[in-house]
């Protein structure tokens, strides 16, 4: 018998119904449908109302995914969330949407590593189904990012939107399922991306929100250059690692922060084209979502023992690369 191994099984998603177009976005800071669309790939991105967090989102994508397997919420050992933008400080998100779904013999919890919380929480999950103590894991990558983006601020506010995704994790005896990871840090990472109040280290304050800095900052040339170099290597370190040549990879499943990122990424690992899965100019940047929301809507594309390379980098610093043979036709 092979190695147990932990299989995405299923996928589900929410994006919002309302559109924020690049036009939008020209009558409100100065810029333009052309500029953000030649340096992100974006043209439009979606927005969660106002009143609503985060784990409404994240509890229509779960629901999804317990309908179409039938699978009873009491099943569910485990959900894990990936986010940013949780619906309260303290109180854990993962363990509300358990609740509210009915996975009450589940223990949740969030995980916070900004645009690569998906992969990291992969990483975890495996890791869990590999042990045998649990087989059935959620795993959400969700975040409300309008609730943290100054409109004013044409260095963000062009870049990123709302969304939810997640898939279900279970265990696999026939090879089938994540076979390895490169996973990175790199503390520098709060000098160029991240939100300055509302932490221990500046404590929320009339000066704080005066002074915009509960909003997200990005000092964009610096991420740029560190999401190209390290993103593109650890998708080249994993392929190398595993003796994958670019034929062997039938998709590249990136993180949607920027189309030129997606592209050196691709480039580095010698992937054509029609390899690298995109939704970036529908849904812009959704942080932890991206990758999921990538599965979700090429999930009919993927073919059973496809091999499948993701790729995030995201604040803190945060990157990697991960390595999965799916597992299922659609």
């Amino acid at each position: 018998m092979k190695k147990k191994l932990a299989s995405i099984t299923s996928v589900g998603a929410y994006l919002p119904e309302k559109i924020l177009t690049n036009k939008d976005l020209e009558k409100i800071v100065d810029t333009s449908d052309e500029w953000i669309l030649s340096r992100t790939g974006i043209k439009e991105r979606r927005v969660l109302s106002k009143g609503i967090g985060t784990s409404f989102m994240a509890i229509k994508a779960v629901n999804q995914i317990l309908e179409k397997k039938n699978l009873d919420p009491l099943e569910i050992d485990m959900v894990i969330m990936a986010t940013i933008t949780p619906d309260m400080n303290v109180s854990a998100t993962a363990a509300f949407v358990a609740t509210e779904i009915g996975a009450t013999n589940a223990f949740a919890y969030d995980l916070q590593a900004a645009c690569s919380g998906f992969l990291f929480g992969m990483s975890v999950a495996s890791s869990y189904i590999e042990s045998g103590k649990y087989k059935n894991i959620l795993l959400i990558g969700a975040d409300k990012m309008s609730s943290i983006i100054d409109y004013t601020d044409r260095n963000t506010c062009i870049i990123f939107g709302d969304g939810a995704a997640a898939v279900l994790l279970q265990p696999n005896n026939e090879g089938y399922g994540m076979q390895d990871e490169f996973l990175k840090s790199d503390g520098i990472g709060r000098n160029f991306l991240g939100i300055k109040a509302g932490g221990s280290l500046m404590p929320s304050s009339i000066e704080t929100v005066k002074n915009k800095e509960h909003f997200l900052f990005q000092d964009g040339k610096n991420v740029f250059k560190y999401a190209v170099s390290n993103m593109a290597d650890a998708s080249h370190k994993i392929m190398q690692r595993n003796s994958l040549t670019n034929e062997d990879v039938d998709y590249l499943v990136p993180h949607q922060a920027n189309k030129r990122i997606i592209d050196a990424t691709a480039t580095r690992m010698g992937i054509k084209e029609s390899k690298v899965l995109m939704n970036i100019e529908k849904y812009g940047n959704t942080t932890a979502a991206t990758i999921p929301l990538i599965l979700y809507d090429f999930e009919k594309q993927l073919k059973r023992g496809d091999n499948i390379i993701f790729a995030a980098f995201g604040g803190g610093f945060t990157w990697g690369a991960s390595y999965l043979k799916w597992a299922y036709n659609s």
